[in-house]
C-alpha cells in the first residue's frame, strides 16, 4: 500500500472537509485532470488544471451545503487510490437534497494528484 499517496488524498478530504480551497488546490498537480462522468441528476463534466479544479471545489460549495460526506473505504496500490464513498448534499437554489454513491479513483505523483476520475449514482430525497 502506497501510504503517501493515500496521505496526499487524506490531505485534499482534510481541506474539502474544512471548505479551505487553497489548501485543497495545493493538493492538485499544474496539469491535473478531473473527470466527472455524472449521476442521474448532475451532468458531466472534465476540469483541467489547478483552474478547473477550483471550479470543481467552487461550484460544490456555491450550489450545494454539504450535509455529509464518507469516504467509506481506501484501495492503495501503487499510485493509485481508489475510494469508494457516499454524500448528502441540499441543493441550495431548490431546497431539495440529494444522496449520492460514488467511486473516485485517484493517481497521485510527486505528492500530487494528477488526475481524479469519479463515477455516481444520486437520488433526490424527499
Amino acid at each position: 500500500m502506497n501510504n503517501t499517496a493515500k496521505a496526499t488524498v487524506d490531505k485534499m478530504f482534510t481541506a474539502f472537509g474544512n471548505g479551505d480551497v487553497e489548501k485543497f488546490i495545493e493538493t492538485v498537480s499544474v496539469d491535473t485532470v478531473w473527470i466527472y462522468h455524472g449521476t442521474q441528476i448532475i451532468p458531466k463534466n472534465t476540469f483541467e488544471g489547478k483552474e478547473g479544479v477550483r471550479k470543481f471545489f467552487d461550484n460544490i460549495l456555491n450550489n450545494t451545503e454539504v450535509i455529509s460526506f464518507e469516504p467509506q473505504q481506501f484501495i492503495c496500490e501503487g499510485k493509485m487510490v481508489v475510494v469508494l464513498g457516499r454524500e448528502h448534499q441540499r441543493v441550495k437554489r431548490s431546497g431539495k437534497e440529494l444522496r449520492q454513491k460514488w467511486v473516485q479513483v485517484y493517481t497521485v505523483e510527486n505528492n500530487l494528484i494528477t488526475r481524479m476520475e469519479e463515477f455516481a449514482t444520486s437520488e433526490v430525497v424527499d
